[in-house]
């Protein structure tokens, strides 16, 4: 359900997008943070979100960056107390109806309720027997018939929104409790407004604001979700695991509270040597040599914590860095002082995967064998 973007070719960020809507879409809300996403997600008059045959499709809006995720709370909480006062209307009939199929298919509706990927056939149950029916009160929960199915609630944005300008909201949302998704599309930089740092911009990385290389490491986002213990978070990189991308996915979308997904997405801004092309093998590369680490928080889960990726091979870290103009060109200015930056970033990312192995430990589950 998304055709097509205006993203610079080549980019992380519409793959993801693009796959959630096909898991999703007929039934998806998404408040969109300025940005890229909202760039190539809206560019007015045409967008690359779209319908399916019965007309069903992701319902987009955009808001700004220091107030997204509230903008998408709000579209929660309205279609909730929308879907609340169904859900009475619903009761009485199912209590004190006498349409026999009427009763049969509300009580079906009710007890799908919160379970997207079952309410939806309900519905449409439900729909057909209060057509059939006809009376006054069938009509009046007809009236708001469009809201009578669970909806999946996304907030997309990139790292610039998550992790510096909305955080505040971000994690305002994610201790909510409620049943909400957040869609980080972590570009490691401010894409849209032209490369600035921000703070998931690893150390030593050239960025606008960081011209002599990021001094300091990147902010540990899913760590902080995590402490709260009923949240569910996701670090997937597609072109390393398309299985892994799909199940977190689906598992957060699934999950009847808060959920973070943190994305890797190779940017433009990345000056990726291979080019834009193997954007895809460049998500890979970056999962092998210890970069960037996929793995799962599921509070719902007897074994919370999945570490997915492999063991990483270090050895190709230094080759990894080199592959990007982000850091090669610092190489090339200082060399001095990209060794160091360099090698304090690789001990950062050995430190990371040291620290989620002992989250196995924490809570039980298994590491994916070599």
């Amino acid at each position: 359900l998304l055709e097509f973007s205006g993203a610079c070719a080549g980019c992380g960020e519409p793959p993801y997008a693009k796959l959630i809507t096909q898991l999703f879409g007929d039934r998806m809300y998404i408040a969109n943070a300025t940005g890229c996403t909202s760039i190539w997600g809206n560019s007015s008059p045409s967008t690359p979100y779209t319908a399916n045959k019965a007309g069903k499709g992701p319902a987009w809006s955009n808001s700004l960056f220091e107030d997204n995720a509230e903008f998408g709370y709000g579209m929660l909480l309205a279609q909730k107390a929308i879907r609340d006062g169904l859900k009475a209307k619903i009761e009485d009939v199912v209590a004190n109806g006498d349409n026999a199929d009427v009763k049969a298919a509300g009580q079906e509706w009710l007890d799908t309720f919160a379970c997207g990927a079952t309410n939806g056939a309900a519905t449409e149950k439900l729909v057909a027997a209060l057509e059939a029916c006809g009376c006054d009160k069938a009509n009046e929960i007809l009236a708001q018939k469009d809201f009578l199915s669970k909806k999946s609630q996304w907030i997309f944005g990139g790292d610039g929104w998550a992790y510096d300008i909305g955080f505040g909201g971000v994690d305002h949302v994610l201790a909510s409790g409620r049943d909400i998704n957040v869609m980080v599309f972590d570009t490691e930089v401010y894409s849209n407004t032209g490369g600035q740092s921000s703070k998931s911009t690893p150390t030593g990385a050239i960025a606008q604001f960081a011209a002599g290389g990021k001094e300091t490491k990147k902010k540990d986002m899913a760590s902080i979700a995590m402490s709260y213990g009923y949240v569910y978070v996701a670090q997937i990189s597609m072109g390393a695991d398309f299985n892994q991308t799909v199940k977190a996915i689906a598992e957060a979308e699934a999950y009847p509270g808060p959920s973070l997904i943190i994305a890797y997405a190779p940017c433009i801004n990345h000056g990726i040597k291979k080019g834009m092309s193997k954007a895809q093998t460049e998500e890979e590369l970056a999962v092998k040599c210890g970069y960037w680490h996929n793995f799962r928080f599921n509070p719902a889960a007897e074994n919370k914590f999945s570490l997915d990726s492999k063991t990483p091979d270090m050895e190709n870290y230094m080759d990894f860095l080199n592959g990007e103009v982000r850091y090669n060109s610092l190489q090339r200015q200082n060399p001095e002082k990209a060794a160091r930056l360099f090698a304090k970033n690789e001990s950062e990312a050995q430190a990371r995967y040291e620290y989620l192995q002992k989250l196995i430990t924490l809570y039980g589950a298994d590491k994916k064998e070599d």
